[in-house]
């Protein structure tokens, strides 16, 4: 069955010259693969198809999150780096500035140049 085998995130774009500099230069992710109309990012152990598209940006909830040690440092280094994060209105979180505190985590959204909405999270136990 599927849940034997990786699963791979697919990030859809418009410029991928854009996607690039924002995922490696901002973001830190490392690339390991060009395939032309798109390439492949290493974030942890995690492999992600950033691919050339059409509808990139269109989707209105998260596209992809980030696990964190420290989202408070994380979010700090990222609006110096000139992300601006997302401010919503969610039953259940408390907003601190720009992180979310709810039960056993906290949260934070921003978006990449195409609009795809982007998360981090730090989980507590």
């Amino acid at each position: 069955m599927l849940g034997r085998g990786d699963a791979t995130p697919m990030v859809a774009v418009k410029d991928l010259d854009r996607a690039r500099k924002f995922y490696e230069d901002t973001l830190g992710l490392k690339e390991v693969q060009d395939f032309g109309e798109g390439f492949i990012l290493k974030s942890g152990d995690t492999k992600l198809n950033v691919y050339r598209s059409e509808f990139a940006g269109t989707n209105k909830a998260t596209t992809l999150t980030f696990d964190v040690d420290d989202i408070d440092s994380e979010v700090r280094d990222l609006k110096g780096k000139g992300i601006a994060f997302e401010q919503y209105d969610l039953q259940g979180l408390q907003r601190e500035g720009d992180v979310y505190r709810g039960q056993n985590m906290k949260t934070a959204w921003f978006k990449d140049p195409d609009g795809n909405i982007l998360s981090l999270i730090e989980e507590r136990s």
